[in-house]
């Protein structure tokens, strides 16, 4: 890319720098003022006609805010004709219809103020349920939507597959990421079937004819927050007879305390993607990321 340059606020600076060496391009940081009222106000460096700034969306609320203003900043730049926005992990897509009374669909509200802004978005493995093509919903950028179960499968390949492995996930959302995990690595799958009562209590179903009897089981998810769905799911499979449980999700948005009940619950070990800067990262997107980048064209869009 020429002419380009990739910004990253401070606490993304990590995994920014690794995607910047992969694409040749300099990396520079945001900096951030907080006035003594608590308001914030982001400091853009020089850019580049085609500005790509890298966020992940973890304890997202100021964050966003931080993102608009600093977009704000790149757009009075005459210099800059291109925003791109690259997000491992975004917020507030699951809510995408109001479920009572009263509540906002925070989907729309997020994505269109994105789309509006930036030329092209990129993420990984979204939280959606009911919205199966972003571009279409939201037009105005491109939106590049990737998987990281790629990225899992190789590493989990070069250090040796499990003989008998199953690949479990906990609810009808997470099927296409299990199947095609599954099939990378060739073993067997399924999904629960999950309904949720409340943010801390769901009911779990197993799928009809799961068989784990004395065999490991890697259960897999888009993200993990509280730790409360996979915990349940462990000791199901535990009750089923598995042989080893652990968990692999794409981004990690649980604490220390969520981190201590999946163990007790039997989860041996849990590792992520590092979408979101967590002490179980162990898959790194940045290859993902800058192929994506450096060749739209060929990645799928959606």
């Amino acid at each position: 890319m020429s002419d380009a340059i990739l910004l990253a606020f401070s606490d993304d600076q990590g995994p920014a720098s690794a995607l910047a060496r992969r694409l040749g391009l300099p990396c520079a940081e945001i900096m951030m003022h907080r006035f003594p009222d608590g308001e914030i106000c982001p400091r853009v460096p020089a850019s580049a006609t085609t500005t790509l700034i890298y966020r992940s969306f973890d304890q997202p609320n100021e964050k966003l805010l931080a993102l608009l203003l600093a977009h704000d900043a790149l757009a009075r730049d005459p210099r800059v004709k291109r925003v791109e926005l690259v997000a491992p992990y975004l917020p507030y897509l699951r809510q995408d219809i109001a479920f009572h009374p009263g509540e906002p669909v925070s989907q729309a509200v997020l994505c269109r103020l994105l789309a509006e802004r930036f030329t092209r978005i990129i993420t990984v493995d979204p939280h959606l349920h009911r919205t199966a093509d972003l571009g279409s919903t939201y037009p105005g950028t491109v939106w590049q939507v990737l998987s990281a179960q790629d990225v899992i499968a190789d590493a989990i390949a070069a250090g040796g597959t499990p003989s008998g492995l199953v690949i479990i996930g906990p609810d009808i959302e997470s099927t296409p990421l299990v199947e095609r995990l599954a099939t990378r690595l060739g073993c067997s799958s399924g999904t629960f079937a999950k309904e949720r009562k409340g943010d801390r209590q769901v009911h779990l179903t197993a799928p009809v004819g799961l068989d784990v009897a004395g065999r490991p089981v890697l259960i897999l998810d888009d993200m993990c927050s509280t730790g409360g769905t996979l915990a349940r799911l462990a000791i199901a499979l535990q009750s089923a007879g598995a042989g080893s449980v652990e968990a692999i999700v794409t981004h990690a948005l649980f604490d220390d305390v969520s981190a201590t009940r999946m163990r007790e619950a039997g989860i041996a070990r849990i590792r992520s993607t590092d979408s979101v800067q967590h002490p179980s990262n162990a898959f790194l997107l940045a290859g993902l990321l800058a192929e994506a980048i450096a060749s739209p064209s060929t990645r799928g869009c959606s």
